[in-house]
């Protein structure tokens, strides 16, 4: 199989240069996005060209969203990708068959990535529909040989029904996002059965930020190798973790990838944490995406580390921080999610959680439903006050509950703010 590796990294500066050109030309055919481009040579206006958000494009009401924003005619759409997002009005891509070209070939290599081959079986639960995760990563499994079980998230296949899959057909790899894996590991153990023992040897996931703290209660849950992989429906798999885990691997000769202040919108120094900005090279002939602002903190630094007889040595690694608008507000204290995620995991007998803000008489209350292998109420309150100083409201909650919630979810609401 021809993955297109560019053979070094002046290679990829190369055809960045160049469809860095592509992109601006064919977003100027956008009725919606010309209108952002200044005039003049690339390099001279890039960093003058707005970065583009969702909630902007949310702005263009979604019957004319293809007049306004496509560049090419309804005919020649062959599929549909759905925005991810927990919150929001959701929003739908159309893409044509050399936008899904390109796109597979970004997946198919993921599955290079992981030292994937054809002796494997990946048993897939990323939720099945018109986001595109799943069946992206099933047809360039499919494209390499590799065996697939296309379960779906719980609403696509009931979760007892997947343990099974899992036990009956053997997969070697699972994938699908953090928080349903550790749903499968418990409901596993409240199941009785023994998931690390399973023939499934690696992890997948994607879709959320992987804190070490997550990943290390899925390793040992499943007793299998996590590899974390990060893409956005704007664009495909754009970065992943692979064989050694020496980072994010950025496809740079797919995306060009920037790391901008969030108040300036300047570059930051390489390895400081800024703002993701991504623009499609190759996957644009429908949506010609241009300087997306995609929402995450990021880092990004050169290759230091890869060992050269990988291919993808010659790409940049990405490290992933947190999401830019993960986070809750309480009392004048901001709380991360992911901190506070982190901040419940580390106890192992913390089994599952939601979080909610609400207001009451006047004042901002953090609510806790927490499962528990334990009656602990009073360490969860403890660690969370010593973490950032606020006393929350903890709920316990039956093994299960939380797990039934958040089955019927695309991406799992675990954040809640009600105070409208």
């Amino acid at each position: 199989m021809d993955l297109r590796w560019p053979a070094s990294v002046s290679q990829v500066r190369e055809i960045q240069r160049e469809r860095k050109r592509v992109a601006v030309e064919r977003a100027l055919r956008s009725p919606f996005l010309k209108k952002r481009i200044p005039k003049g040579p690339v390099e001279d206006v890039w960093r003058k060209i707005p970065l583009l958000t969702k909630e902007e494009l949310r702005q263009i009401p979604p019957e004319r969203f293809h007049d306004e924003f496509c560049i090419q005619p309804r005919t020649q759409v062959v599929e549909y990708w759905r925005s991810g997002g927990a919150t929001g009005r959701p929003l739908f891509y159309p893409r044509s068959a050399e936008d899904m070209e390109h796109g597979l070939l970004a997946f198919e290599r993921a599955w290079a990535l992981i030292g994937a081959t054809s002796d494997d079986c990946a048993h897939i639960s990323f939720p099945l529909g018109v986001h595109p995760v799943a069946h992206l990563y099933a047809r360039a499994a499919i494209n390499h040989g590799i065996g697939t079980v296309w379960c779906g998230a719980g609403t696509n296949t009931p979760s007892e029904v997947q343990l099974e899959l899992i036990d009956h057909l053997k997969p070697t790899v699972w994938l699908g996002m953090a928080s349903y894996g550790l749903h499968l590991a418990n409901l596993a153990e409240t199941k009785g059965f023994d998931l690390k023992n399973s023939t499934v040897k690696k992890l997948i996931v994607a879709a959320e930020p992987l804190s070490p703290v997550k990943r290390n209660k899925l390793e040992n849950a499943w007793g299998a190798e996590v590899f974390d992989h990060f893409g956005m429906t704007e664009a495909a798999f754009v970065a992943g973790e692979g064989v050694g885990h020496h980072g994010l691997h950025v496809w740079a000769d797919q995306f060009y990838i920037e790391v901008v202040d969030e108040k300036t919108g300047d570059p930051v120094p390489e390895g400081e944490v800024g703002s993701l900005v991504v623009t499609p090279l190759w996957n644009n002939t429908m949506t010609p995406f241009l300087r997306w602002s995609s929402g995450d903190l990021v880092s990004l630094s050169d290759q230091k580390t890869t060992p050269k007889q990988y291919p993808w040595s010659v790409f940049p690694l990405l490290k992933h921080a947190r999401r830019t608008i993960g986070f809750f507000k309480v009392r004048g204290v901001n709380i991360n999610h992911a901190d506070l995620e982190d901040a419940l995991f580390r106890d192992p007998d913390v089994v599952d959680f939601r979080a909610e803000v609400a207001n009451e008489g006047d004042n901002d209350v953090l609510r806790l439903f927490v499962e528990s292998r334990s009656v602990r109420e009073t360490s969860i309150v403890d660690a969370i006050r010593k973490t950032f100083q606020i006393t929350p409201q903890v709920s316990l909650l039956p093994r299960g509950t939380i797990a039934r919630e958040f089955e019927a979810a695309v991406k799992p609401p675990r954040f809640v703010d009600k105070r409208g």
